[in-house]
């Protein structure tokens, strides 16, 4: 299985505006600095949960269905499947109908009758599902727990951009940050 970002975020869970008030900065010289950090630490945050943040769109592709027509995801929340293809032998892609699949979002599951689901006529790639992910369009929806984590880790790497002297080590992640978005964790089984 490989995933693919199909539409980006169409806005940050933390704004530049909160994270200037965060970082009790007052100028906007910093402000490009500061909206790239915003964006690495979601993604980091993302990377690490297993969780989109904000609504997104990815597609997934797998060579074959598993045998109990159960897709178990292993990124989150799950919102909503968008389309789903199967390929045929010569490599002609044939949408199927979302709606005969059901879909267990806190499970993070989506099941079909194994007999209802159409054979990949390829065996690499032959099927594509492109979901929506996260928890929703705003950063309201986002809880407050992973907003904390991003405004840390945006204070951590902003504090301490510059450069390292010999011998002293800047931990990537600080454990504040690892403890708050522990309970957010998709386990990879």
């Amino acid at each position: 299985m490989s995933a693919t970002l199909l539409a980006a975020p169409a806005a940050e869970p933390l704004s530049l505006a909160e994270a200037k008030a965060y970082l009790r900065v007052e100028h906007d010289a910093d402000d490009a600095v500061i909206g790239a950090l915003i964006v690495a630490a979601r993604t980091q945050v993302e990377a690490l949960t297993r969780r989109a943040l904000i609504s997104q769109t990815w597609r997934f592709v797998y060579d074959a269905w598993p045998a109990d027509g159960c897709v178990r995801l292993k990124m989150g929340p799950m919102q909503s499947v968008v389309a789903l293809r199967v390929y045929n032998e010569s490599g002609a892609a044939h949408a199927q109908d979302v709606e005969s699949l059901v879909l267990d979002k806190a499970a993070l599951v989506i099941a079909a009758p194994p007999f209802a689901l159409p054979l990949p006529g390829r065996s690499t790639a032959g099927i594509e599902l492109d979901l929506r992910l996260g928890f929703g369009d705003s950063a309201g929806s986002v809880p407050e727990t992973l907003r904390l984590a991003l405004r840390m880790l945006v204070a951590h790497w902003y504090e301490n951009r510059g450069l390292v002297a010999i011998g002293q080590s800047v931990a990537m992640m600080p454990s504040s940050v690892n403890a708050l978005i522990a309970s957010y964790r998709v386990p990879a089984l």
